[in-house]
């Protein structure tokens, strides 16, 4: 979706596609039914550090590092190789994203340069910028066409605009869009695919849908599986209505599963048995 050059509020106008509305109310009767659950109200600190695990698991799974939760939760050592590395930045990403809630809403790309210099945890000179003309870009799994470093800054500036002017758009139409144009775009040397999802994240829990951050869409979006996420995504690129419709329902019906794993989790804890 190219923002450049929008005029009035081009996300509110997505939320009239059809079909996008059924899917926002699904999403907002799924969150609420979560915060309604009992053991939130005692217990809500340990619902959001579950879902900011499971999250992790699941936005590293769709960028080739699909492990069982429990071996994410046993290892301490995301170094050892590609797979590793892969699942570090992803726990580093869900952890760094609850700190950039305030900043996002002035100065997004400033979140995103800081998102990609926790995941990459190096010091190279592509680290915390967008690529430049001529820069490769490591995103094995996203195998659009790269858009030019022209295009990309050009998007990113046009995003940005989006976001600070804010608008009355639904969260889960921005997240989507949000999400998509940075996958879209790949703007970055290398963890694209996870920045763009823990950018969805700081949109839902910033917008105020989901505050405790309970609710994490990389659950959904792995269980949705990886030929169905990139299915959708070819939607988005499509620019067409049905294309853009797709690709936002998609994202709501994986804010709406990840609802569902915190509900599956707080029922667990009440019977003792997380």
């Amino acid at each position: 979706m190219s923002t450049t050059g929008a005029t009035g509020d081009p996300l509110a106008a997505l939320g009239s596609l059809p079909g996008v509305a059924d899917s926002v109310e699904s999403v907002r009767k799924a969150v609420d039914r979560v915060y309604r659950h009992r053991v939130m109200r005692r217990r809500s600190n340990e619902i959001t550090s579950e879902a900011a695990l499971r999250g992790a698991r699941g936005s590293a799974a769709l960028s080739g590092a699909d492990w069982a939760l429990e071996e994410v939760r046993r290892r301490s050592d995301f170094g050892v190789d590609d797979q590793a590395q892969v699942m570090g930045a992803a726990l580093r990403l869900t952890a760094e994203a609850g700190q950039l809630l305030s900043i996002w809403r002035q100065s997004p790309l400033r979140v995103l340069a800081r998102l990609h210099l926790v995941a990459a945890a190096t010091q190279g000179d592509e680290v915390g910028r967008p690529r430049l003309a001529g820069e490769s870009v490591d995103e094995p799994l996203v195998e659009l066409e790269l858009p030019g470093a022209d295009e990309v800054s050009a998007r990113l500036e046009g995003l940005s605009e989006l976001i600070i002017a804010g608008g009355s758009a639904p969260a889960p139409v921005t997240a989507a869009v949000v999400h998509g144009e940075l996958l879209a775009l790949r703007p970055f040397a290398s963890y694209n695919g996870l920045i763009a999802r823990a950018a969805e994240r700081i949109v839902l829990v910033g917008s105020g849908l989901d505050p405790k951050s309970v609710c994490p869409a990389e659950v959904g979006h792995a269980e949705l599986g990886r030929t169905a996420y990139l299915a959708a995504l070819d939607g988005y690129v499509s620019g067409t209505a049905e294309g853009m419709a797709a690709w936002i329902a998609h994202c709501a019906r994986a804010v709406e599963l990840g609802a569902r794993e915190s509900t599956a989790v707080c029922e667990a804890l009440q019977r003792g048995a997380a």
